[in-house]
């Protein structure tokens, strides 16, 4: 930022320098209109870096306890041996698996951490938490499509075309039978939880 704010500034010098005639109407454009919105674009970019680190997450309490359930000692469950077994950034945690992996994905998850915001503080927080469509397995096959363990997981190949069923999201990932628990939130406060530093 430091460095987009010290070229504005010399750009502006040469202006001056050049066409001292204009000096005024150069430094009204620069105050007016660049100075507000590269500001705002810098403001902007550093809030969607920020949210997508796992403490942005689950500091609103109604995810805390999805955030706990990261650290569940439970090698089985989905988000727990993703976050403990280091196949997701521990620091983007939640961005990694919740964001859509498209063009506008991440705007998306921003706009849907806007609208959880709202819900937070103007609307009725629902008991259970829901996803706002279908996981899709695009969100899942991002990683681990081509991966070995994948490719070679007896229940991935258990059948002819299951692996194109869920390529096809006709088979989803998250179902009965497949990872249907991902995040253990209804016993996190009663089970043993992880140490990452006891791991040291």
């Amino acid at each position: 930022m430091l460095a987009v704010l010290f070229g504005l500034a010399i750009l502006l010098a040469a202006l001056i320098l050049i066409r001292p005639a204009h000096a005024s109407k150069t430094l009204a454009f620069t105050g007016l209109f660049v100075l507000p919105v590269t500001a705002s674009v810098i403001g902007v970019d550093r809030h969607i870096e920020n949210s997508k680190q796992t403490s942005f997450c689950t500091s609103c309490h109604v995810m805390q306890k999805h955030g706990r359930s990261l650290l569940v000692d439970d090698a089985t469950l989905l988000a727990a041996s993703h976050f403990q077994g280091g196949r997701i950034p521990r620091e983007q945690a939640c961005f990694s698996c919740h964001t859509t992996y498209t063009m506008y994905g991440g705007l998306q998850a921003k706009l849907r951490g806007v609208k959880h915001v709202l819900v937070n503080y103007f609307g009725e927080i629902p008991d259970k938490l829901a996803l706002y469509e279908p996981y899709n397995n695009r969100e899942c096959l991002h990683c681990h499509e081509g991966a070995r363990r994948y490719l070679k997981g007896e229940t991935h190949s258990a059948e002819p075309g299951r692996m194109e069923k869920m390529r096809r999201n006709e088979l989803s990932c998250v179902s009965k039978d497949c990872h249907d628990t991902v995040h253990l939130t209804s016993e996190v406060d009663s089970i043993p939880l992880w140490k990452p530093e006891a791991a040291k």
